[in-house]
């Protein structure tokens, strides 16, 4: 198991010691300005986040929807570099593990997916998801970040199905990502009711935790993932969150829902995992 890796599974233990899911609320360095990216990600850490997704600003996000889009595209206006996120992740990963959400491009522009991989650990960071890289597509980009001491965290989606679901799982470090529903990310109006079964079945594939993401949008529909999964990752939301935030600032905005959040897993009794 790698640093990385051993990190990620310590942040889900202790979380299952306290018969509650893992909180892993993401954010887009950079946005809406790298100041207040910093103040996102401490705000996160202060009000009940176990890990944190960070995201890597990209031209063309194909997981994502127009709410990180349009996050990314302004991060990226204003000028934010690899430098900006690995500044933010060396800042905040002392506190809580981070695992960078990174598209090939990122990982394999400049000097190459070892040197991300090496500058990433140098940052702290314990893992890296990256979501236009499907099992078998590069094995050694998988291979050098693992080098680097970094989980690499591979998605399953409800299309992914049989054998090809349970290679995915086989290969998982730090955990599964279940993608809670087709499309990309965005807030959805309900739990899909497939959800559990999906959950029920990676987690029976996989030795390692597993969190659902994409279309978690309010504290309710948290405590009812964590219900049956070992994190929630929340995304959308709190993009949008810090977009809209007052004159109280997006770190503070961000606070009050990561704490009602977190208030909302520790309430709801998980299954027995």
């Amino acid at each position: 198991m790698s640093a990385g890796a051993e990190r990620i599974a310590f942040a889900f233990e202790t979380a299952r010691e306290e018969d509650r899911a893992a909180l892993m609320p993401y954010m887009m360095a950079g946005f809406p300005d790298i100041e207040s990216s910093r103040a996102i990600a401490r705000s996160y850490a202060e009000n009940g986040a176990d890990l944190i997704e960070l995201g890597v600003p990209f031209t063309d996000p194909l997981a994502d929807g127009p709410v990180i889009h349009e996050a990314a595209t302004r991060a990226l206006d204003a000028g934010t570099t690899l430098d900006d996120v690995f500044g933010i992740c060396r800042e905040i990963s002392g506190q809580v593990p981070v695992v960078l959400m990174a598209y090939t491009a990122s990982i394999l522009g400049g000097e190459g997916p070892a040197a991300f991989g090496a500058r990433a650990a140098a940052a702290g960071a314990a893992g890296v998801i990256v979501p236009d890289l499907p099992l078998g597509e590069d094995e050694s980009i998988r291979a050098d970040l693992t080098e680097a001491g970094l989980a690499v965290v591979p998605l399953v989606a409800p299309t992914t199905l049989g054998q090809r679901r349970s290679e995915i799982c086989r290969i998982a470090s730090g955990f599964v990502y279940v993608v809670s529903s087709v499309g990309t990310t965005g807030e959805r109006p309900e739990v899909p009711a497939h959800l559990k079964d999906l959950v029920a079945d990676v987690a029976s594939r996989a030795e390692v935790p597993v969190a659902v993401g994409f279309g978690i949008g309010s504290p309710e529909h948290a405590a009812i993932v964590g219900q049956d999964a070992d994190g929630v990752i929340i995304g959308s939301k709190l993009v949008r969150i810090a977009a809209d935030a007052g004159p109280e600032g997006p770190g503070a905005a961000v606070g009050v829902f990561i704490a009602e959040t977190a208030a909302a897993l520790a309430s709801a009794r998980p299954a027995v995992r």
